[in-house]
């Protein structure tokens, strides 16, 4: 269970860009064909982690431009 919380900590501080960098790592060496059917396997599980991280570091994205956009429209309005 630490080692869960741990990992979900660690998960966090890992930015848009070193997850994208991660990810684009792990497809081109299962592309390539160099990991074993295990390493794989792990490699899909870290990339999927890597994945939620760019969905909620877009969606952090999102909700600012959102908050923006939603300013300079009330700004046009006076």
């Amino acid at each position: 269970m630490l080692n869960q919380l741990n990992k979900e900590e660690n998960m966090d501080k890992i930015s848009y860009e070193e997850a994208s960098r991660q990810l684009n790592e792990i497809l081109q060496k299962i592309e390539s064909g160099e990991l074993s059917v295990e390493e794989a396997m792990k490699s899909i599980d870290r990339a999927k982690e890597l994945i939620l991280i760019c969905y909620k570091e877009l969606d952090k994205a999102k909700g600012k431009l959102t908050e923006i956009r939603e300013t300079l429209d009330g700004l046009e309005e006076l």
